[in-house]
């Protein structure tokens, strides 16, 4: 009788929940979606210890661990507004009667100690097993530290990098863009091609983890009287970061007066034959074991990607995992004005002419000029370097990306002033804050680019994800750090 009348009490509860979490995107949004499934894992633990005899655990300490799980969601800036809290609460009740009433009563529960029979010393109670040092040892520094010595410990055993690391990085890059640049010279000696200079996080001091990856520009030389910029809002393509170069004056300076004539499409430059001509010329073209062995570590393309990629690889480490790698992208770059326009086939897809415009410069000097307006602190590029290093240990953040980090440090920016080291903890849980609200809006503005969305790549499911994994880390900042 007590197992039935426990079973049809958990099919009264299951039908609630499955009801409510079937609904909730619908009707609750990102906020009540998230806390339904707080709210589920705390249901789920109560009614399991329902049906656990009475000795295993205290009842009332079971009712308290319950509740302080589910506490979490009155840290939501929008449940009170969305009057989501009532709901799960009063669901939560209904479950804690249910499973109240399915407990065996006091009277029938293991006789106390005292009147048990002694145990045979021949037979000694098993011991508990212990958990492993290092693990006890890492759970009492998250109890004992606050929070600010924890971010502190973890940007810098987790997150930075070492001067002679980056360095030998970005030397490496540099190695080979003076190989490839040479190379490109001797094979079409008539292409109009700048210096070739390194970019991206490696050079701005904003990589994490491990300096594995950079970027090295090739600037194309184009005529500014044959060629101009067409914005993206102003095409069909509507997207407002894509970008398309025209050929004009054709009627005074026909085709062939610009070296990049051979590579229009419709009267537009294509980014995609720049791309293969370079793409060709360097992966079917270049002796790789001479290039190798002239820079002292294994050199060699990387097959399948969707533009020119390489690899560099010490030969000492090729055995070890990911071992000391360093993956250069080689990109095609046109700047015109205060534009930099890059040739990314990854981001802009089948158009074959469409040039993406990178908003990294000015986000990046942006950051710098902020830190060194506020007395060189660099709390900006801390912050934003722990969010980038968490996003990318934590599987339900993955698709986070620096730009978007980047863009939500800028935004915060004009709301805070107060920048200094002792605000750092407040600015990190302030910036989860604000991209929680991002997500639930489904936005994130561009800071100097209002109307492109940075948001507009991910899916429901990946929102989702990462609001439920952010949500949590409002009350339990610690979930982030491990």
């Amino acid at each position: 009788m007590y197992y039935s009348s426990k079973r049809r009490g958990e099919d009264g509860i299951a039908a609630i929940i499955n009801f409510l979490l079937s609904n909730a995107r619908l009707v609750l949004g990102l906020g009540g979606a998230a806390v339904l499934g707080i709210a589920t894992l705390a249901v789920k633990k109560l009614i399991e210890r329902a049906g656990r005899p009475p000795d295993d655990e205290k009842p009332d300490k079971n009712m308290t661990d319950s509740w302080e799980e589910l506490g979490l969601v009155s840290h939501s800036p929008k449940l009170l507004q969305k009057g989501i809290e009532g709901v799960v609460r009063k669901q939560i009740a209904a479950a804690t009667k249910k499973a109240d009433l399915s407990q065996v009563p006091p009277s029938s529960s293991a006789p106390p100690s005292s009147s048990a029979p002694p145990t045979s010393s021949a037979t000694p109670p098993p011991e508990k097993s212990e958990p492993e040092p290092a693990a006890r040892r890492k759970r009492l520094d998250l109890c004992v530290l606050s929070l600010t010595e924890r971010l502190q410990r973890y940007y810098s055993s987790r997150v930075c990098l070492s001067v002679q690391e980056v360095e030998l990085a970005q030397q490496r890059a540099l190695d080979m863009a003076t190989e490839i640049q040479a190379f490109l010279r001797s094979k079409h000696p008539d292409m109009p091609l700048g210096e070739m200079t390194l970019a991206g996080s490696l050079l701005d001091d904003l990589q994490i983890i491990r300096a594995d990856h950079t970027c090295l520009l090739v600037p194309l030389q184009l005529e500014p009287s044959l060629w101009t910029p067409v914005a993206g809002e102003d095409t069909f393509l509507g997207h407002p970061q894509y970008c398309m170069l025209r050929r004009v004056n054709l009627e005074y300076f026909p085709r062939g007066r610009s070296y990049w004539d051979r590579h229009l499409v419709g009267g537009y430059l294509s980014s995609q034959s720049v791309t293969e001509l370079m793409g060709k010329s360097v992966m079917e073209s270049m002796n790789w074991p001479l290039l190798s062995s002239t820079l002292e570590c294994e050199v060699r393309p990387v097959l399948g990607s969707p533009g020119l990629r390489l690899e560099m690889r010490v030969p000492g480490d090729c055995d070890h995992g990911d071992g000391d790698r360093l993956f250069v992208s080689v990109l095609p770059t046109v700047r015109s004005g205060d534009m930099t326009l890059t040739a990314q086939p990854e981001v802009t897809g089948s158009f074959d002419y469409v040039w993406y415009q990178s908003l990294y410069p000015s986000e990046t000097a942006r950051l710098a000029d902020l830190d060194q307006a506020h007395g060189r602190s660099e709390v900006r590029r801390k912050c934003l370097k722990t969010l980038k290093a968490v996003c990318r240990n934590c599987p339900a953040l993955h698709k986070l990306t620096g730009t978007q980090l980047s863009n939500v440090i800028l935004h915060l920016s004009e709301k805070e002033s107060d920048w200094s080291e002792a605000a750092f903890a407040d600015r990190f849980q302030q910036a989860i804050t604000e991209l929680i609200g991002y997500l639930e809006m489904g936005v994130l503005p561009s800071y100097f680019k209002p109307s492109v969305n940075l948001l507009q790549g991910l899916t429901e499911d990946d929102i989702d994800e990462m609001g439920f994994m952010l949500y949590c880390a409002m009350s339990e900042p610690e979930i982030l750090l491990i």
